[in-house]
């Protein structure tokens, strides 16, 4: 087998609700500053539920430099505006990526499903003649991924992962895989979606939605706030890295995926728990290694509680710290395991723990002494760090970032 190289993260893009710019969201996060609010992107009067995590004052010609953000739909924007800012926040000149030995790699859930809202309204009206060629050509989900290419020049694997809510992770092992093995030498890695009629409408129906604010792990947690932005983080090898004199963030040691292949929406603690061993392997860690768990955390009575099962199950009476970002920024969809990625790397690179918002007494049925770093951050050095992603389907993907050594 050819020998591998050690990946680094060196360049951190976001796009949310709470901030844009890494810096901005970390902070905004390390503070526990909740950043949903009344939905204002599409009529939500019929919903009885009406908050989301909105990117509010977005635009997109403010960072964007080389696409017409007219020529692309929102996720698309928010993917290629988060990349923009990661390669911005490497260090590396634009000319440095763009070749063929760069790529991006973007996950997601709805893909452009503003584009297709709009598409399918009129078609259920009878006017298709309405229809718009620009519109058309921004519907498919692998224009995400596109426009990342575009707006940066990359002549690489472009690819879009729709694996829904585990998705950014996936991308970011796959990206992680590519340039370790030496296929590629810079990879973007991320995802995007925007607040949409359909999703907030699909998580309505399954009972899903929180009344006012999302509250994990929270005995009195009622469900998830939906949530939107673009995320993205830069790949490199760490012997480039070092040469150039780049900021590291943090060093990928390895990742899980499996599926459960039980259930569509209910999550299996087995299967999570196996996918974590699977991590752990991968990184040659050990469960007393883990210095902070970013959650999936949707704040649903089902999936935190099967979350905690699961980790419970591999940590024993040890639980390292665990928190759910999804407390301030909602549920983010095919973005949110990027956000979780990109809060890790600051925290392992700033020294402190993300913590849990909105959380007044945490559910005894989770067991006990569970510190779900409540309220704002703390002050840590956490070396070693573990990053959530699951999905409908079953689809659970756990990636290990660390300090580098």
């Amino acid at each position: 087998m050819p020998e591998t190289r050690r990946v680094v993260i060196t360049g951190l893009g976001a796009v949310s609700s709470v901030g844009i710019g890494a810096d901005a969201f970390a902070a905004a996060i390390r503070g526990g500053r909740n950043g949903t609010a009344e939905i204002t992107s599409f009529d939500a009067s019929g919903f009885p539920y009406r908050m989301a995590g909105e990117v509010r004052g977005f635009a997109p010609r403010e960072i964007l430099r080389r696409i017409d953000p007219d020529r692309w739909g929102r996720s698309g924007q928010l993917a290629a505006a988060a990349s923009r800012l990661a390669l911005e926040d490497s260090g590396l000149e634009p000319e440095a990526v763009s070749h063929g030995r760069s790529g991006v790699i973007m996950g997601t859930t709805s893909g452009e499903a503003t584009v297709s809202s709009v598409l399918g309204e009129q078609w259920v009206s009878g006017r298709m003649k309405e229809f718009s060629s620009r519109v058309v050509a921004q519907a498919p989900a692998s224009q995400i991924s596109a426009a990342v290419g575009a707006e940066l020049g990359l002549g690489g694997d472009t690819l879009t992962v729709p694996t829904a809510c585990s998705a950014s992770n996936y991308a970011l092992g796959h990206a992680f895989d590519l340039v370790r093995t030496g296929e590629a030498d810079l990879m973007f890695a991320g995802g995007a979606d925007a607040v949409n009629r359909f999703t907030h409408a699909g998580f309505h129906a399954l009972g899903a939605l929180a009344p006012d604010v999302c509250r994990p792990f929270d005995k009195d947690r009622a469900g998830i706030i939906t949530g939107e932005g673009g995320v993205s983080l830069l790949l490199e090898p760490l012997d480039s890295a070092v040469a150039r004199g780049a900021r590291v963030y943090a060093e990928i040691l390895g990742y899980g995926v499996n599926c459960d292949a039980k259930h569509m929406v209910h999550p299996d603690p087995g299967s999570i728990a196996a996918c974590i061993r699977d991590a752990h392997a991968s990184a040659g860690i050990t469960p007393d290694q883990v210095d902070y768990v970013c959650a999936h955390g949707t704040g649903t009575p089902t999936n935190d509680a099967t979350e905690v099962q699961a980790v419970r199950e591999v940590f024993g009476e040890r639980v390292p710290p665990i928190s759910s970002i999804k407390s301030m920024i909602g549920h983010t969809m095919g973005a949110a395991s990027g956000f979780g990625a990109v809060v890790c790397c600051k925290a392992l690179h700033d020294g402190f723990l993300p913590p849990t918002a909105n959380v007044g007494t945490v559910d005894p049925a989770l067991g006990p002494d569970l510190d779900v770093v409540p309220g704002r951050g703390r002050d840590a050095a956490p070396r070693i760090v573990q990053n959530h992603g699951f999905a409908f389907g079953g689809n659970n993907v756990i990636t290990i970032l660390g300090r580098p050594a």
